[in-house]
């Protein structure tokens, strides 16, 4: 991770994501379904938010458009001040590949490359050089606990460890914003809980904003702000405990 991530946290709380009377409709035939309906939301670097729900609640729908994997029917993302509306495909790929890191439930390691492999790919997708790629490949490999294990395909690994290779994969282009869809949702209880307290520290070693959607009550205990969404409305806000 480069210098300007390390920085304390406490000195980079300005709100670099904002949304604005966000919506997202769905058509289905004649009926239309409310994704997310006029959600306005801030998130500061350094945040470890958490936003939780039922299913079908719009949860992944937000990850979904903060990310710009998708459009707003209505309303507006804006990064650093800026509509993420007006930028092209090209940039929009642009910001998801540099500014933004992704973890999901289901890992979506690629099963033919190593632990060390699959960190290095998004590295790679940014043609970064080989020095670069192996220093910061082995600085979150050490992170996550998994520097013995790097040489390991994703199928020699418990669930546990997938999701750790996952997480610094997410980290290793020095993104500002990790964007996390039910990471504990194929780990065991006691698995869920050590791979939540690694997001928390690595979250406040590195100052990154951590967007986490989840059903399940452990994650949130992880929250410095949990949020609570039904039916495309965010419902509360809640200060963490841990």
């Amino acid at each position: 991770m480069n210098e300007v991530n390390k920085a304390p946290c406490d000195n980079a709380r300005d709100g670099f994501i904002r949304t604005e009377e966000l919506t997202r409709v769905y058509e289905m035939g004649q009926e239309k379904i409310y994704g997310m309906d006029e959600v306005n939301f801030t998130l500061a670097r350094g945040d470890f938010v958490v936003i939780s729900g039922p299913s079908g609640s719009g949860k992944s729908t937000l990850l979904n458009l903060i990310g710009c994997i998708d459009q707003p029917t209505r309303g507006e993302v804006y990064l650093d001040g800026k509509p993420t509306s007006e930028l092209s495909e090209t940039e929009r790929a642009a910001v998801r590949r540099e500014r933004i890191g992704l973890i999901f439930q289901s890992f979506n390691l690629i099963p033919v490359l190593s632990a060390y492999e699959n960190v290095e790919y998004p590295l790679l997708l940014q043609d970064a050089d080989r020095e670069k790629r192996e220093d910061q490949v082995e600085e979150l490999l050490r992170a996550v606990g998994l520097e013995e294990m790097k040489d390991r395909r994703p199928g020699a690994l418990s669930g546990g460890q997938r999701q750790r290779v996952a997480i610094a994969r997410a980290l290793v282009g020095d993104p500002e914003l990790v964007l996390a869809d039910e990471p504990t949702a194929n780990l065991d209880s006691k698995t869920g809980e050590k791979v939540m307290e690694l997001m928390k520290e690595l979250n406040e070693e590195f100052c990154v904003a951590f967007l986490v959607v989840t059903h399940d009550p452990l994650v949130s205990d992880y929250a410095d702000r949990k949020i609570e969404i039904l039916d495309g409305k965010l419902e509360k806000v809640k200060e963490g405990s841990k």
